[in-house]
C-alpha cells in the first residue's frame, strides 16, 4: 500500500509537466499559417540506362520542366502520315498564397502536365520538387521543402487505347515529410494529393494532352517526446489513482 501511493505521489509530480505541455500544444494548434509559395524543378533521374540510354531535359532550378526528345519525325522534307512533332513531356509549377490552420488541406500550388510524344530512351523516371515556402507573420520564415513526383512514362502502341497510352505523374510518398519549427514547436509539411476531398496521389495526361491541377498539403503538429510522455503518464496516474480507491474501499 505505501509503496503504491510513493508510486502515485511521483506520477502526480509529472502531471503539472505534462499539462503544461500538452497547453503548449494548444497554442500550436491554433496558430494559422499564411504565405505564398514558389516552386523549382531539381535535378533528374533517368533510372536504368537500359530504359533511358540517352535522357534529354531542361528546367532544372526553374518552374517549367521539360523531358524528352521531342523530334519523332524523320528529317524528310515529307514525313510519312501521322507523323507530328507535338513537343516535349513538360510540368509547369505556379505557387500561389495560402492561409491554413493545423491538419487542414490546403492549395500550395498549381500544376500543368503536358504530355508529349518523345523518343523512346530519351526520359527520366523522377524529378526533384523544391518548394520554397515563405510564412508571413507571426512565423516569419522561409523554407525549401524538398518532394519528389515520379514520372510513368508509356510506350505507345497503335494497337492501345488513348487511356493505355496516356503517360503519369506521382507523388513520392515513400520521402520522409520534411519539416520546420517555430517558437520551439516542430511542424511537418505534407503533400496530401492532387485532390482536396480524397486520397489521389497521381494525375494522367492522354498522348499529346494537358491536364491542369492543384497540389495540396497539410501542415501538422509533431508531438515533442515529453508530450508523448507527459500523456503516457497521465494515464498511469489515473490508472493509479483508481487502484489507490478500490483499494481503500
Amino acid at each position: 500500500m505505501k509503496l503504491s501511493l510513493v508510486f502515485a505521489t511521483a506520477i502526480s509530480s509529472f502531471v503539472v509537466g505534462a499539462t503544461t505541455t500538452l497547453g503548449f500544444s494548444d497554442q500550436a494548434d491554433a496558430l494559422t499559417f499564411s504565405g505564398i509559395s514558389t516552386g523549382t524543378w531539381g535535378e533528374p533521374s533517368p533510372g536504368s540506362t537500359d530504359t533511358n540510354p540517352n535522357p534529354i531535359y531542361t528546367g532544372v532550378g526553374n518552374n517549367i520542366f521539360t523531358w524528352g526528345d521531342a523530334n519523332v519525325c524523320p528529317p524528310s522534307s515529307n514525313p510519312p502520315s501521322g507523323c507530328r512533332i507535338t513537343g516535349s513531356n513538360k510540368l509547369t509549377l505556379t505557387g500561389n498564397s495560402f492561409s491554413t490552420d493545423i491538419n487542414s488541406v490546403f492549395k500550395i500550388a498549381d500544376l500543368t502536365y503536358f504530355n508529349g510524344t518523345v523518343v523512346k530512351g530519351t526520359s527520366v523516371e523522377d524529378v526533384p520538387l523544391n518548394l520554397n515556402v515563405s510564412f508571413s507573420a507571426p512565423v516569419g520564415i522561409s523554407q525549401v521543402f524538398d518532394f519528389k513526383l515520379h514520372l510513368v512514362n508509356t510506350p505507345n502502341e497503335a494497337t492501345n487505347s488513348e487511356e493505355e497510352n496516356a503517360d503519369l505523374v506521382f507523388i513520392d510518398e515513400n520521402l520522409s515529410n520534411p519539416t520546420f519549427t517555430f517558437e520551439g514547436n516542430k511542424y511537418t509539411l505534407e503533400l496530401t494529393g492532387f485532390n482536396p476531398d480524397i486520397p489521389q496521389i497521381s494525375i494522367e495526361a492522354l498522348e499529346g494532352g494537358t491536364t491542369k491541377t492543384a497540389i495540396y498539403a497539410k501542415i501538422k503538429t509533431i508531438p515533442e517526446p515529453a508530450t508523448v510522455a507527459g500523456i503516457l503518464l497521465v494515464g498511469m496516474y489515473l490508472i493509479s489513482s483508481k487502484k489507490l480507491l478500490e483499494k481503500k474501499h
